[in-house]
């Protein structure tokens, strides 16, 4: 049974857009608004003190920052480089095919296809520049987002009078026969066979690299969401 509410679907998918988006890109590709404190501090916590104090953690990190924006950008983008692309190889490498067994070397595996097909089940697709596997953590987090969207609009749904309902899916049709409705069961077996399987694996990668780096703030942020999420799904 889902502890969850409308209101709560909808922070959920926006901040997991976030997180997902800034795993698949460098800072200085995307939105900067993470070297914020006043970001940090809005972030959602939904009531619970390990995202409390993950979020709490990044404002913190953000504060202390010196050096100008623009540095602190490149700084970033720098640490992005290194940890999830290389050269000579990333030290840690975001996909979970490569975190799920100690030593693989291999970035295309099962759990590609696995993640593949569940795109493809809601009617996805991994593309873009970035042209990753669809393993790959940001991915992974992007789709959980899609996910909750689509919980949220189902619980919206809910709240209107049928008739309301009938008059809003023919205005809308691309939110209503052509897109799939997921239940509660599929979201909390996504989190526990995808993200919340094998992002400690990643993170500690990261720890190792850049203890006190952005990205190790966001992937204890990233964990801390997933573990209250799926608290909360029964």
């Amino acid at each position: 049974m889902s502890y969850l509410n409308a209101a709560s679907w909808h922070a959920l998918a926006d901040a997991y857009a976030f997180l997902g988006n800034s795993l698949l890109r460098p800072m200085s590709q995307t939105a900067d608004v993470g070297l914020d404190p006043e970001f940090w501090g809005a972030f959602p916590d939904f009531g619970d003190e390990h995202v409390a104090e993950a979020a709490d953690a990044l404002g913190l990190w953000a504060g202390s920052l010196g050096v100008g924006r623009e540095k602190n950008v490149t700084n970033v983008s720098v640490e992005y480089t290194a940890l999830f692309v290389g050269p000579p190889s990333p030290a840690a490498p975001p996909w979970e095919t490569m975190n799920r067994r100690e030593g693989a070397s291999v970035g295309f595996g099962e759990a590609t296809f696995q993640m593949r097909e569940v795109l493809r089940s809601l009617g996805l697709e991994a593309a873009g520049p970035s042209n990753q596997y669809e393993d790959h953590l940001g991915i992974e987090l992007l789709c959980l987002s899609e996910m909750c969207r689509r919980r949220a609009w189902a619980y919206d749904m809910a709240t209107v009078a049928s008739e309301v309902a009938a008059r809003e899916a023919d205005a809308a049709p691309d939110k209503g026969a052509l897109v799939r409705e997921l239940s509660d069961e599929e979201v909390a077996a996504f989190i526990d066979d995808h993200p919340l399987g094998w992002i400690e694996a990643l993170e500690a990668k990261v720890q190792a690299a850049y203890p006190d780096g952005y990205f190790a703030h966001v992937l204890i942020l990233a964990r801390a969401l997933l573990a209250y999420h799926r608290s909360q799904l029964g």
